[in-house]
């Protein structure tokens, strides 16, 4: 199941057609369904496995009616041939349309990446989900999303696409910094209060999620800087990420425990697990020398050089809150 969650994810990143934008999207979000109920014997993990189920489906019915109005306006399903038509002198005085079709596709993919206002599941299945299965879905379906959204973006709505005499690319980059503020304060803010250590790293997905919206935002004007930035930070998220539950496997088959504050002492029981514990954390926190703190750089860098320092003043706040 985990293969084929994993070439779902590889096909995503490459996907240049409406139709296998969205076979690969569904290849890898299904067998996640499965493995995050795949504990039949925790009731959490059978709720988990619900929840998940009933806001990916209606996610993906967003996003898969964001997708048949594109082919309905083109009857196209190549990204770039429905960019093409988008700004043919037929079409490209019309916003409204365009626009509704990327509104649509904009609230499917921040289901994907667990962008507020759209990351109710988040917590939930993470802390229900078998502690492996919330490591492998934290870091595979985040990581495909991002590619698949970047490379969307830049094909269907690319800068150099005049609707209604306003680049199409000014209303999604504003979006995503708006998405990018609201998503780390929140997730900052709510992860501090977290007693639960699987529900802490949800709430700091959801921030990470934010601050990599932050080089989506600067894409118009920083294509290669921004791409850059998403690419290392997912990189590094990944890497981070998986050490972090790879400790609380360990921690929990050990004590049978996934509480925050049981945790306390762990250096004295078990040193060098406390010290990958804190490498990860320090590293999701943007400390240097740790590569997170490289990875907001890259980000704030394409904020400020796209002239949204506003951006990367939040951005900094935020980070503060961690």
């Amino acid at each position: 199941v985990i293969i084929v969650s994993t070439l779902g994810a590889s096909l995503m990143s490459g996907a240049a057609d409406l139709i296998m934008v969205f076979l690969a999207l569904e290849t890898t979000t299904i067998p996640l369904y499965v493995l995050t109920a795949f504990n039949r014997e925790d009731r959490r993990s059978a709720e988990s496995g619900m929840k998940y189920f009933l806001y990916g489906s209606f996610a993906s019915a967003i996003l898969l009616y964001g997708i048949s109005l594109l082919y309905g306006f083109s009857g196209q399903t190549n990204l770039y041939a429905i960019a093409t038509f988008l700004g043919s002198e037929g079409f490209a005085s019309n916003t409204l349309p365009v626009l509704a079709a990327m509104s649509l596709i904009v609230v499917g993919f921040g289901f994907k990446i667990s962008a507020v206002p759209f990351h109710f599941w988040t917590p939930d299945v993470y802390e229900g989900a078998p502690t492996p299965v919330t490591a492998f879905l934290s870091v595979a379906s985040k990581a495909a999303s991002f590619a698949l959204l970047t490379r969307f973006l830049l094909a269907i709505f690319p800068v150099t696409l005049v609707i209604g005499g306003t680049e199409i690319s000014t209303y999604w980059a504003q979006l995503a910094a708006a998405l990018a503020v609201i998503s780390m304060t929140l997730g900052n803010v709510l992860a501090v209060v977290q007693r639960n250590i699987k529900r802490m790293l949800a709430y700091s997905s959801i921030a990470q999620a934010g601050y990599t919206l932050i080089a989506v935002a600067a894409l118009p004007a920083q294509n290669e800087i921004s791409v850059a930035a998403i690419a290392f930070y997912m990189f590094m998220y990944a890497f981070t990420n998986l050490l972090a539950f790879a400790v609380i496997v360990i921690f929990s088959e050990a004590t049978g425990s996934e509480s925050i504050r049981d945790l306390a002492g762990l250096s004295k029981r078990s040193p060098w697990l406390a010290l990958m514990m804190t490498i990860a954390l320090l590293s999701l926190a943007g400390v240097p020398p740790a590569a997170g703190f490289f990875g907001n750089f890259l980000l704030f860098k394409a904020a400020i050089d796209d002239n949204m320092t506003w951006l990367a003043n939040m951005a900094v706040v935020s980070t503060s809150i961690r």
